[in-house]
């Protein structure tokens, strides 16, 4: 995800889970990915691809609070929906949610999707989005925090029964999928993981897109025949309007329908009233609610001179101070400049230096032309999303061995698709993780550096940890390797391990060093370049067979692992 990319959307949607994946995302087999796809992915051709990316900076309901904190500085117009799976429980999980500032919440039943799952994705399907929505409804108004968000139910809506259904049981949204893909020409022939789609829907290949004959017109008049539908409804049951009906569950009515294997189905869960729910005043809906508050950036953009540089292409410099309560720092500045010039048309030069212990998400979402420097440290996921800039983190000048200690938090360069960070100490672990373009320079990193990379280059000037390179597709990291010891801590299923050897090599290597060591000051890296001779034959090389040109390894027996 980029600024620019964020900017655009109305909408942005952090899909914890789906219906007829739960915990997953929709199957692209590697061989449906060309070079245009793996262009659009920041990923490499030939590699299957979930959608949307694992989630690796999610491990908690305060890690995905902080995502949408992330996402509601970089686009602040935008709403930022969370869309979950119908299970038992969900609507504990939908209370942390709202309570995390989400705006809208999707609850995606199990009768859905394209057919492009796995089956062993089918069989572990979730449940039908009517229990779903019914418990996340009640659960909120018991909780006090339906006002917060939105409810949308998906996962096999095709009429406008559907609609009024949902709407019945509280929500305030619906989607549409599969029945949208019928109505535009998808003939449900269910083998989208071939590539070879019939009627030209759901394929990369030329010669069967030319016979896709869909309009957006038939898109457009299904629609219109399931609003009619709505309508007629509304009208028997005497209501003009479908914002009366939402939540009203006392209108509904078991059907008296005698068989055998719906006899012991008890539908007193959906059917029980709710007392919360007879003051309607939790359908009025305060944007506003979800604000973060005064933060960092306010006294930035309120500068007169911060935006003439914008708007000018200006070069400017500021000063500030920063404690670990200021998250997502520069997020803000980023979507701000991405919103006029998209992620490179920024002619000018932002330069920040702040002083402090930095929170959460220092540098996300950072472009062209805006450059970040930290005295002192900072927590998870610096970097994360950077599409451009510069990041540099050093310690404070009182720091005695500053390239041992550990400067950064865990899950640096969370999806980076450009830019460079140089920390002058170590980074915690899964630093990289899904890296798809940033270059970085940090002298150590923790357990699972590198993982799932796909694009950019790491150097790490110390010691790793354990699982290096785990399910890393593209990019190339060198790693210091004074003990000999990085074959042992290498996940080698997808990657080899090299000594450093070929001129390619060095020209990726060596101009990374210098500018470490002319941002930081670093005494390694210092000491690395006036013997480079010796040092670089302690340098490996992790390539995964995508990169092998890149580095002139094409040829060349890896290290044995």
């Amino acid at each position: 995800m980029t600024p620019a990319y964020l900017r655009s959307g109305k909408q942005l949607e952090i899909k914890v889970a789906q219906g007829a994946k739960p915990g997953e995302g929709g199957q692209l087999p590697g061989p449906k990915v060309d070079a245009y796809i793996a262009w659009l992915r920041n990923s490499k051709p030939g590699v299957a691809l979930i959608s949307p990316p694992p989630h690796h900076d999610i491990y908690s309901i305060e890690d995905l609070a902080q995502l949408i904190h992330d996402l509601h500085q970089v686009h602040p117009q935008g709403k930022v929906s969370v869309k979950l799976v119908a299970e038992i429980g969900i609507g504990t999980i939908a209370a942390g949610v709202a309570k995390a500032n989400a705006d809208v919440i999707q609850i995606s039943g199990h009768d859905g999707g394209t057919g492009a799952s796995p089956l062993s994705s089918i069989k572990h399907a979730g449940s039908p989005w009517e229990l779903g929505l019914s418990e996340v409804h009640r659960s909120l108004l018991a909780n006090g925090l339906r006002d917060r968000v939105l409810l949308r139910a998906d996962g096999g809506l095709k009429t406008g029964w559907d609609v009024l259904m949902a709407a019945l049981l509280g929500a305030e949204e619906y989607g549409f999928g599969s029945v949208a893909m019928i109505a535009e020409g998808c003939i449900m022939a269910r083998v989208c993981h071939t590539n070879n789609c019939p009627v030209g829907v759901a394929t990369q290949k030329e010669s069967l897109r030319k016979r896709f004959t869909g309009l957006p017109d038939h898109v457009v008049n299904f629609f219109l025949f399931v609003a009619q539908e709505v309508r007629q409804l509304l009208s028997v049951l005497g209501f003009a309007r479908l914002e009366d009906l939402i939540g009203r569950t006392e209108l509904l009515r078991t059907r008296a329908v005698k068989l055998t294997k719906t006899s012991q189905v008890d539908l007193s869960c959906l059917l029980s009233p709710i007392p919360q729910a007879k003051d309607r005043s939790w359908l009025i809906h305060d944007r506003d609610a979800h604000g973060n508050g005064v933060i960092l950036e306010d006294q930035l953009l309120a500068d007169p001179a911060v935006m003439a540089a914008i708007e000018g292409n200006g070069h400017l410099g500021r000063n500030l101070k920063i404690l670990n309560t200021d998250r997502s720092v520069g997020a803000r500045l980023a979507g701000e400049i991405a919103e006029r010039y998209g992620n490179t048309g920024f002619g000018g030069e932002i330069n920040l230096q702040f002083e402090g212990a930095a929170g959460q998400s220092f540098g996300a979402f950072l472009l062209k032309g805006l450059n970040l420097r930290l005295v002192g440290e900072a927590n998870d996921y610096v970097g994360k999303g950077i599409n451009g800039g510069r990041l540099t983190v050093i310690p404070p000048p009182s720091c005695t061995h500053p390239g041992g200690k550990v400067i950064l938090g865990n899950t640096c360069l969370y999806g980076a698709t450009g830019g460079e960070l140089y920390a002058l100490g170590r980074a915690g672990e899964r630093f990289g993780v899904r890296n798809s373009g940033a270059r970085t320079v940090v002298e150590g990193a923790g357990d699972h550096c590198c993982e799932y990379m796909t694009g950019g280059i790491v150097v790490v000037l110390g010691t790793t940890g354990r699982n290096v390179a785990a399910g890393m597709t593209g990019g190339v990291a060198f790693l210091l390797d004074e003990a000999d010891g990085v074959q042992h801590r290498l996940n080698p299923g997808t990657v080899s391990l090299h000594p450093l050897t070929t001129d390619e090599q060095d020209d990726l290597l060596k101009p990374l060093l210098e500018a470490h060591l002319a941002h930081t000051g670093s005494a390694r890296a210092a000491t690395i370049l006036a013997d480079w001779a010796n040092w670089k034959t302690r340098f490996k090389v992790v390539v995964p067979p995508s990169e092998k040109a890149l580095v002139g390894l094409a040829t060349l027996e890896p290290v044995a692992v």
